[in-house]
């Protein structure tokens, strides 16, 4: 829209300019961005005082950086100028609004900078007038004077702006807050999660942890038909332990039976605490013979009795369960595993009575 000739703005015309503020006003109370802000009042200032061009002025600091524009030719939009040699800093390092019906007749203009433009005149006015964060500017083809109802209405509408982007900030704040307490409260989730399924003393899954990820690890492997083996081990001796050394001491042992059997088993291999002096280990793709994993914990728990300085010599009984045999069944294999751990475990004298 361009601007009409001479110096008056008709009542039709400061009309058509009130309404469209209004509308702006609205428009701004509703925006949550501040494209969305530069959007809204570079369309509106040039229908509001009917101007050739438009510029949105944000302050940075000790320079002016002209983040928008809309004008029949290009202005300055991207370009950054000193606050001391541009109008918009003029006008926001004096909170006023500058009217210059004749840009080559005003010390205030740079006119280096206006020389490739089509600018004549213009006004420029202060978004918030008390500590100025930017300026709405506003330019013609033509030499001009502004009237006073015209340079009201664009204030008006700076004003409004500068209201709006409280609001944004004030949004974008509460924004990060919310999203803040939303991450505390699922790291809070995750980690009540992560307790239920964790045993305290040793880190390892407890009952509930353990069946939670070998049941949905034997779902996988009866899809993709690999083989797996469950393990029963039972601490021996715990109760003569806890008898003759103290609780404190038996649970030492639980916790070295633990690191042992965390450091023996792979990182994929599921491994929980089932019970006092229970653990269970599911392995998949296990392989075809069972045995390779008694031989393993048996040598590991043999370097942890030669290399430790204990009161205490560690070892266990241990049942193993395969697939091929019991199926793909969590309890089943438990049941089965369970009831040869027992078998392997009554053939260790000290501990019939013991445990």
């Amino acid at each position: 829209m361009s601007a009409p000739d001479g110096d008056e703005f008709s009542e039709e015309n400061c009309l058509q300019g009130t309404e469209r503020l209004l509308h702006a006003v609205q428009e701004l109370s509703l925006a949550r961005s501040l494209p969305e802000i530069q959007h809204i009042v570079r369309h509106a200032a040039r229908i509001i005082v009917g101007c050739d061009g438009t510029t949105f002025v944000l302050r940075e600091g000790d320079t002016c950086y002209y983040a928008d524009e809309d004008a029949i030719a290009p202005l300055w939009k991207g370009s950054r100028f000193a606050m001391a040699s541009c109008v918009s800093g003029w006008v926001m390092l004096n909170g006023a609004a500058a009217v210059i019906p004749d840009i080559y007749a005003d010390p205030r203009v740079p006119y280096d900078a206006y020389r490739p433009t089509f600018v004549k005149s213009l006004v420029m006015v202060p978004i918030r007038r008390m500590r100025p964060v930017g300026a709405i500017g506003t330019y013609w083809a033509t030499e001009r004077s502004a009237t006073a109802r015209e340079v009201a209405l664009l204030q008006a509408l700076a004003d409004s702006t500068s209201i709006a982007m409280e609001n944004i900030q004030l949004y974008a704040e509460l924004e990060r807050r919310v999203r803040d307490r939303t991450a505390e409260l699922e790291k809070a989730n995750d980690e009540i999660r992560r307790l239920s399924a964790t045993d305290d003393l040793t880190g390892l899954n407890n009952r509930r942890g353990f069946y939670l990820l070998a049941e949905s690890a034997l779902r996988a492997a009866r899809r993709n038909n690999h083989p797996c083996l469950l393990a029963y081990i039972d601490v021996n001796g715990l109760k003569k332990v806890n008898d003759e050394l103290g609780h404190d001491a038996g649970n030492a042992l639980i916790s070295d039976v633990a690191e042992v059997l965390r450091t023996t088993l792979r990182e994929s291999d599921i491994l929980g605490r089932i019970g006092g002096d229970e653990f269970c280990a599911l392995i998949v793709e296990s392989g075809s013979d069972p045995a390779w994993l008694k031989d393993r914990l048996s040598e590991a728990f043999r370097i942890f009795n030669e290399s430790a300085t204990r009161p205490y010599a560690m070892s266990a009984s241990v049942g193993l369960a395969t697939t091929e045999a019991g199926g793909y069944s969590l309890d089943a294999l438990l049941t089965r595993a369970d009831e040869l751990m027992y078998v392997e475990k009554r053939t260790i004298p000290d501990t019939r009575a013991a445990d």
